[in-house]
């Protein structure tokens, strides 16, 4: 016989020699997985739960052997439901004394969609008949008993049904129903791909660590569909193991902050979890993701052993509509978020007049998806459609980190008010920020419209549980949240009764950031402005100032507080201080302040071109002596002139770290509460998760009335375009006589002369003191007089500004009506 051409060189010794190589390595890596299997199998039992050790041992003993070295061989002879039961007989009957520690999220999958189906019992206006709930992979029926904590079981749900492919376990759940005396629930050993309902559809389907194991996991989703009634609920919570890369794209999927998992993590896991043929490849997730629309999207990690932790997820999932009715959808919320008018769709994909016109970003990604046959993004399954859609994982939105900047809103409203006059017919856009001042214009002038925009998504996650709060809880327990920034419940309230008022992202930030509230830190001392406030908080510990603080807060008059202000100033103003820290760039900068704005400061303190002729270049030295000056403009006016205990409650929560009963923005007062606890109360407000000049360009021409931009111009650099370009949109944007209202740290900011010469006339309605605060130089209101020509529209080269504008008869009253 010749030999094998493919194996000419062959040296039988150097292949053995490479062969027992391999079972050594098999061998060292079999002895690892075995040690760490019986090291974390251990932990998840946890012992000390149990009174009995004999039966932890027993327990132990049966769990270990089942799924680690008992042999299957149910593969061989009947299919699936046999493999089932070679791995689940033997240890039926400790299923759930054994996964309680390893299937973590379950309770937290049946409180969200328990919460979701009030939700809707509570907003319908019809009377409804009860839902029917399908369990599929039910197992011992212990997803049912457990929904009781969250439901009445038997009260809530017309008919349960249990559905699973292993008789051991299905006899184990039928004993259990049998000793709770539960009527409407029914146990069936069945295939999940051919059970169907006899009469009527499911309000909700659940499947709780069971579709890692079924194989033909495509045909189990696709029942489903027809399983669920219209208005139904889908609820999963699985092991899962992917990487970012898998859902690049992919902007359906309801947020995806901590799905990435690293290369190590995943491997093992799939190596381990292919024991028990549990198959964690990522198509099971994705389909399921394809074929329903996203409500809730959770991404958790179960922490068995210090740093060692497994990846699982909770998804809720609605059925995807028809194209019609999606259509419907998307074209109302696009009408919203430009101030368009709202027309039906027909043939929206392919009517050419729709393509010509400004559409926002929601409706253009919301067309590919429709067209792509894909689900619409997440937003647009929402129980509220507030917040419209955005890409988070593009870099202006994940360089901040998915951590918010400003825990609470510096600007004062009251002072905006009054400047601004906002009416019921007002249309206006303003900077999110921590959204305190918005919802002050909600509660006190309820506008038509306001478009809240921030470039930072975790600002309008703060923004929107501010909004659930209002919806969900009592004034008690809102007063907890955001006048005392502490909520020991924080958790459990986010789950079981926040979450229905919540984007996917927002939900899923805030399960992440449960120690915000649960921490002896809490709120305000969170964030980028918090590393300010616990800096204060220490430099009042270390030169013994927590005293005198006090007395500042707690003084009842201003006599009493200016008495005690010295104490105070003679340490934060001092020469060491200002140059130990208040010199320092890198710590105004971890609070918020930009370059840019700092640069501002600095050119004020030279006198700009009247007391710097030469323009000489500031050191380091004259740097920090311009900071410290802008301190002391800003906190003698404000401890001589504010009571802070009684009015001006920035510098109070700023000192304590929450506010009073007695001081409080308007937005946490009982009065607040109770009018933006009502139906409807947010109707107008669309959240934008953009930069200004890209939500205001695509607002229709001439619709806004208001624009509010805080100190966001103060953010752009002197040198490039940016400013002109959004003074030009907001010229575009706003009708005739609409006003812009702006802060800076500048006492007359390098872009007012942009204002000026591109439509608008510019009046200071304040400088140092227009608000209590004391913190920005000055104040202004910009007046648009005229309209900018289309050549005006365009983007200028530098130098090429076009000539100032005379001021309009609309403009005219407005800007008498201002007050200094």
């Amino acid at each position: 016989m010749p030999f094998p051409s493919h194996l000419v060189g062959f040296n039988a010794a150097s292949y053995l020699y490479i062969d027992s190589q391999r079972l050594v390595v098999l061998f060292v890596a079999a002895f690892v997985l075995l040690f760490l299997t019986g090291v974390i199998t251990i932990n998840l039992l946890k012992p000390k739960a149990y009174k009995d050790a004999s039966v932890c041992l027993s327990n132990f003993g049966k769990f270990f052997y089942v799924s680690f070295l008992k042999p299957h061989t149910g593969d061989k002879v009947g299919g699936q439901q046999s493999a089932l039961e070679s791995f689940y007989k033997a240890q039926a009957d400790v299923y759930d004394a054994t996964r309680t520690r390893l299937l973590r999220g379950r309770e937290d999958m049946l409180a969200l969609v328990a919460t979701q189906l009030k939700y809707e019992f509570n907003t319908r206006d019809s009377a409804q008949t009860k839902p029917t709930w399908v369990d599929i992979g039910g197992g011992t029926g212990w997803n049912i008993e457990a929904m009781q904590d969250f439901l009445d079981v038997p009260g809530f749900f017309e008919h349960v049904w249990l559905v699973d492919l292993s008789p051991s376990l299905c006899e184990v759940a039928q004993k259990r129903f049998a000793r709770l005396g539960w009527k409407n629930v029914t146990v069936t050993c069945e295939d999940a791909r051919l059970f169907r309902l006899s009469e009527g559809q499911a309000g909700l389907v659940t499947m709780s660590y069971s579709l890692s194991m079924i194989p033909d996991f495509y045909s189990v989703v696709d029942s489903m569909t027809s399983l669920m009634a219209s208005n139904g609920v889908l609820g999963v919570v699985d092991f899962y193991v992917q990487s970012a890369v898998e859902t690049v794209g992919r902007n359906y999927i309801g947020g995806s902050v901590q799905r990435h998992v690293n290369w190590l993590s995943r491997s093992f896991w799939r190596a381990w979890f292919d024991l028990d043929r549990v198959g964690l490849e990522g198509a099971k997730r994705d389909y399921l993701e394809y074929r329903f629309g996203t409500l809730k999207s959770v991404d958790e990690r179960n922490y068995i052993l210090g740093g060692i932790c497994i990846p699982y997820y909770i998804f809720l999932g609605k059925l995807i509509s028809s194209t019609t009715r999606e259509g419907d959808l998307v074209e109302s919320l696009d009408a919203a978020c430009t101030e368009s008018p709202y027309l039906s769709p027909r043939q929206h994909r392919l009517d050419a007049d729709n393509a010509t016109k400004t559409r926002s970003k929601a409706y253009q990604s919301a067309v590919v998806n429709l067209s792509a046959k894909l689900p619409l993004p997440s937003a647009f399954y929402q129980n509220a459609f507030h917040r419209i859609f955005y890409d988070e994982s593009h870099p202006k939105h994940s360089r901040f980190g998915n951590e918010f900047i400003y825990a609470f809103t510096w600007e004062d409203s009251r002072v905006d008010q009054r400047l601004l006059k906002i009416g019921t017919d007002d249309v206006v856009l303003c900077v999110t920020s921590a959204g305190d001042n918005l919802l002050d214009y909600l509660y006190s002038a309820s506008p038509r419209r306001i478009h809240a925009v921030d470039m930072n998504p975790s600002q309008n996650h703060l923004l929107e549980l501010k909004i659930a709060a209002y919806q969900a809880l009592p004034y008690v327990d809102f007063w907890k949240l955001f006048g005392e920034g502490k909520y020991p419940a924080f958790r459990k309230t986010l789950i079981t009764r926040l979450s229905p008022y919540l984007s996917s992202q927002a939900c899923q930030f805030w399960l992440s950031r449960e120690n915000v509230f649960m921490s002896r830190r809490g709120l305000y001392e969170c964030g980028g402005s918090g590393h300010a406030i616990k800096l204060l908080r220490w430099l009042f510990w270390a030169f013994g100032l927590k005293g005198a603080v006090a007395e500042l807060c707690e003084a009842k008059t201003l006599n009493e507080q200016r008495e005690v202000w010295p104490k105070i100033r003679a340490v934060l103003m001092s020469r060491p201080l200002h140059w130990a820290v208040v010199g320092s760039r890198f710590l105004w900068k971890a609070a918020g302040v930009p370059p840019a704005q700092i640069s501002m400061i600095l050119e004020d303190h030279l006198g700009q071109d009247t007391l710097n002729p030469f323009h000489i270049t500031l050191s380091d030295t004259m740097s920090g002596e311009a900071m410290w000056q802008y301190i002391i403009n800003t906190l003698n006016p404000v401890a001589r002139e504010t009571l802070l205990s009684e009015d001006n409650f920035y510098y109070l929560l700023t000192l304590t770290g929450h506010y009073t009963r007695r001081c409080h923005p308007a937005y946490l007062s009982a009065k607040a509460h109770a009018k933006l606890s009502r139906p409807g109360a947010f109707e107008g407000l669309r959240i934008h998760t953009d930069e200004i000049n890209e939500v205001i360009s695509r607002i229709a021409k001439g619709s806004l009335t208001i624009a509010v931009i805080m100190d966001s111009m103060d953010w752009f650099d002197p040198k490039s375009n940016e400013a002109l370009t959004q003074i030009r949109a907001l010229n575009y944007a706003l009708k005739l006589g609409g006003r812009v209202l702006l802060r800076s740290a500048g006492l007359r900011p390098w872009y007012v002369s942009g204002f000026e010469s591109l439509g608008f006339t510019a009046k200071r309605v304040g400088a140092r003191l227009p608000g209590t605060f004391n913190m920005y130089a000055s104040t202004w209101v910009m007046i648009k007089s005229n309209e900018l020509s289309v050549l005006d529209r365009e983007v200028f080269p530098s130098g090429n500004r076009p000539r100032s504008r005379t001021l309009s008869k609309e403009a005219s009253p407005i800007l008498e009506k201002l007050e200094i």
